[in-house]
């Protein structure tokens, strides 16, 4: 598998990088998950407008999906080769009513669903393409899912956003590359059921013998810095801070 960061800004784009968005490849078949502020401009700058198969939408806070709107532009009102047929979205229940909301405008109240195949997500396990997926619901304010992508004997999860979770810690057992969300600094704050920190990140990347970690959706407010600091102090494998455009063979 192939794992290319799109953005990876946590709560609103850095000058450096937009929202939570990251692109999964294999065999051709190009997974998104996530698709935040600022996303769709950079997700170009990788693959083509109209060259996704699937999108996976954690949870519905704008960080992690408003740029679902512009793409329902692009592929609504395709300016050559007409409209766009339907792409499987994977999202919280409610994912539709929510982006048409955000859109406002839509022609109807059934317009997003004729370029969206939306598909609600529930814990479980299922396809998506080529690959094996599991999800589980997080500890956040609304309804959140992380996910773990396996192909080949190869396996990534993501942890969209979430405070300290058992769930998560099943989904990150000997996985390959763990994603995983390090808003918060360790020490200053500690609100539960909302964000990690780099030293939780760590802990659980330890705790379930990951391959690799590499931490995201570090807000512009938020030390990267001694999040990375933190997460070494606990785990003894390899830590990356996520950069806009990394790539990772997974």
């Amino acid at each position: 598998m192939k794992l290319t960061v799109v953005g990876c800004s946590g709560s609103f784009p850095s000058a450096e990088s937009a929202c939570s968005s990251y692109l999964v490849e294999a065999d051709g078949f190009r997974l998104l998950l996530d698709m935040g502020n600022g996303a769709l401009g950079a997700l170009q700058r990788h693959i083509g407008l109209y060259d996704l198969d699937a999108i996976f939408l954690s949870h519905l806070h704008a960080d992690h999906c408003i740029d679902m709107c512009a793409y329902f532009v692009a592929r609504y009102y395709r300016h050559e080769g007409g409209r766009c047929g339907t792409i499987p979205v994977y999202g919280p229940e409610g994912a539709e009513q929510r982006l048409t909301t955000a859109y406002d405008d839509v022609p109807d109240a059934r317009s997003m669903s004729e370029v969206f195949d939306f598909r609600t997500l529930k814990s479980g396990a299922f396809e998506i393409g080529p690959f094996q997926v599991r999800t589980e619901r997080m500890c956040h304010p609304v309804e959140s899912y992380a996910i773990r992508v396996e192909h080949g004997g190869r396996s990534l999860t993501y942890s969209g956003d979430t405070g300290l979770c058992p769930e998560l810690a099943a989904l990150a057992e000997d996985v390959d590359l763990f994603l995983c969300e390090a808003s918060f600094t360790h020490g200053k704050e500690d609100i539960p059921d909302l964000h990690l920190n780099g030293r939780e990140a760590g802990r659980y990347a330890a705790d379930g013998g990951a391959g690799r970690l590499v931490l995201t959706h570090v807000p512009p407010w938020t030390d990267a810095a001694r999040n990375l600091a933190d997460a070494r102090a606990v785990y003894d494998g390899r830590v990356d801070l996520a950069r806009p455009g990394a790539v990772y063979e997974v």
